[in-house]
């Protein structure tokens, strides 16, 4: 048995494991989003430099890179953030067959480090429930806050403290397939609000031998008055809050909730392009 750090060796089967995800849905519901409460247009290659920031997208948490993709082919100028140097090498595969021009950056969104400012900041699929303590997720909020254009947005999912605690905390969930499977065992701390997710896969490599390997993530489930307290605290201003599996008001059992948030009027603008 093998033991990595997360998203390893998983990363070369996320994909796969993760076919069911609505990203298209997802994504026509950002475009939307961006063209009624944000500022980043479609439109790539502008020589005005400020129009440039305006118009980039940066993705946090961007994994494998299958949203970014999907953005980018919308019009969109793309930048893409993963702490996993093996989810990047899976994104730049694509980045390569697709021919896109997107720009991909290792670094923890706890320590973002751009270059200029940005239109449009997005992190969905559970991104920032990796975020484990109010602190680190408000100065990560805060660091979005400073790095957007005027009147940007900031669009970002979570999965809610009910989800972790009513429906799949304590559980086991697996899935055999050809190629794939997996065990996936839940553990969910109430007092601390974490989720311990031991994730074990077998993947076939040479005839009918599979390889196992496992990893270990740990993620915090936050209630929605948690995450509106942390919105300001840091800074931005809270525009949107809906439920994601229905796009209807959030209520006590929403498991997912979107959020946009806008640029807060009192927001450092340290981050410029050569500032």
């Amino acid at each position: 048995m093998d033991e990595f750090e997360s998203y390893g060796d998983f990363a070369y089967v996320y994909d796969e494991l993760m076919d069911n995800t609505p990203y298209e849905k997802w994504c026509d519901r950002i475009v939307e989003l961006i063209a009624k409460y944000g500022v980043s247009k479609p439109e790539r290659d502008s020589e005005d430099l400020l129009d440039s920031e305006k118009n980039l997208v940066l993705d946090l948490g961007c994994g494998t890179g299958t949203l970014t993709e999907m953005l980018y082919k919308k019009g969109f100028d793309c930048m893409g953030v993963d702490m996993s140097q093996s989810m990047l090498s899976v994104a730049c595969e694509k980045k390569e067959k697709s021919g896109s021009e997107i720009l991909y950056l290792c670094q923890d969104m706890r320590e973002l480090d751009l270059y200029s400012t940005v239109g449009t900041v997005v992190s969905v699929c559970d991104s920032v429930n990796y975020i484990l303590e109010d602190e680190e997720l408000t100065d990560v909020f805060s660091s979005v806050n400073n790095y957007l254009y005027p009147e940007g947005i900031f669009i970002f999912d979570f999965n809610t403290d009910y989800k972790y605690r009513e429906v799949i905390g304590d559980s086991t969930i697996s899935e055999n397939r050809e190629d794939c499977s997996f065990i996936w065992e839940n553990d969910y701390d109430p007092d601390e609000e974490i989720n311990e997710y031991d994730l074990t896969v077998f993947v076939k490599e040479d005839g009918e031998l599979f390889r196992r390997f496992r990893e270990t993530h740990l993620q915090r489930g936050y209630s929605v008055a948690t995450m509106k307290k942390i919105v300001e605290k840091s800074g931005l201003d809270l525009v949107l809050m809906m439920d994601s599996d229905t796009d209807k008001e959030v209520t006590a059992t929403s498991e997912r909730v979107l959020v946009v948030a806008k640029k807060g009027k009192e927001a450092d603008n340290t981050f410029v392009v050569n500032a």
